[in-house]
């Protein structure tokens, strides 16, 4: 009787070891992916800042998903669509003088499930006409092996 029992405790130790090698790995191997996913969205705001402080639009756009489904929220309301965003953009900084020099804040990136994660931070304008704050919330999500913004809420 007694054999049975240390061999019953004995696989019971087992048994949880087992358990417990297969959580560790299961858990470094999601954050191994969180971390590349958080590694391509701040390199993605940072081709943004540098398009932006060379006062280049279009690049600046490229961290967007080129779709008309794409929906920007923001002051002026509800914009559908990366052509019609690319163009409000183009509108409201004309000019250097408007768009001035762009830092982004990254206060947090989170994975919402799969491959889309928020973005939530502060971007901050030094500009010659006066400065221009703001917070943000960014929806990336991972679209033909590229991270692109596919919703924004920027006030």
């Amino acid at each position: 009787m007694k054999y049975f029992a240390a061999i019953a405790i004995a696989l019971s130790c087992f048994s949880c070891i087992s358990i417990k090698a297969d959580v560790i790995t299961e858990t470094t191997h999601k954050s191994k992916s969180n971390e590349l996913a958080e590694a391509g969205i701040r390199l993605v705001m940072h081709d943004q800042e540098i398009a932006w402080n060379n006062h280049d639009m279009e690049g600046f756009m490229q961290g967007y998903w080129k779709s008309d489904s794409l929906k920007f929220y923001g002051s002026n309301g509800l914009t559908k669509g990366w052509e019609q965003t690319l163009a409000n953009y183009k509108k409201a900084y004309p000019t250097k003088s408007e768009s001035g020099t762009l830092k982004f804040v990254i206060n947090d990136i989170s994975k919402i499930e799969g491959d889309n994660y928020w973005v939530m931070g502060e971007y901050h304008l030094k500009r010659k006409i006066g400065d221009a704050n703001g917070v943000f919330i960014i929806i990336f999500k991972k679209i033909n092996g590229k991270w692109k913004i596919v919703a924004d809420m920027s006030c």
